[in-house]
């Protein structure tokens, strides 16, 4: 587990999942059909539980220019700056549930933000790393 800092905030647009886990795929197959994949932007996979019930999963991307999310007809958001808890999860594909396993060892940290989200960053083609942001 690892320490790291944004040093700047990120805005995203995203595709929220019908449901968790079983529409993360779908999410992120409907944001992808707006945006070509392309190594020059950063996607993300952003979750945490709402309103009192289930998680809530968005598939999403940075944004390449002011706008571009509202432009998509796509919700954004932010990823906020700061310090950040981190497990990579290298190739992840060929073992799925390393990510939950991640995340559930990040969130039982003391200090983590209670408004904060469940960060899956992208970080190339096979690998993800898991944050959670920092108080």
């Amino acid at each position: 587990m690892d320490t790291i800092t944004l040093e700047k905030s990120i805005k995203v647009f995203y595709k929220t999942a019908s449901s968790f886990p079983e529409g993360v795929l779908a999410a992120h197959q409907s944001l992808h059909a707006l945006i070509p994949y392309s190594r020059d932007r950063n996607y993300f996979g952003i979750s945490r539980p709402e309103n009192g019930g289930g998680i809530v999963y968005k598939a999403a991307a940075e944004e390449k220019y002011p706008g571009e999310g509202e432009k998509l007809n796509c919700e954004t958001m932010v990823i906020e700056q700061g310090k950040y808890l981190a497990i990579d999860v290298p190739d992840f594909m060929k073992n799925i549930s390393a990510i939950e396993k991640a995340f559930t060892q990040l969130i039982s940290q003391p200090g983590i933000d209670p408004e904060g989200y469940c960060v899956e960053w992208y970080i190339n083609d096979t690998d993800v790393r898991c944050m959670v942001r920092l108080q």
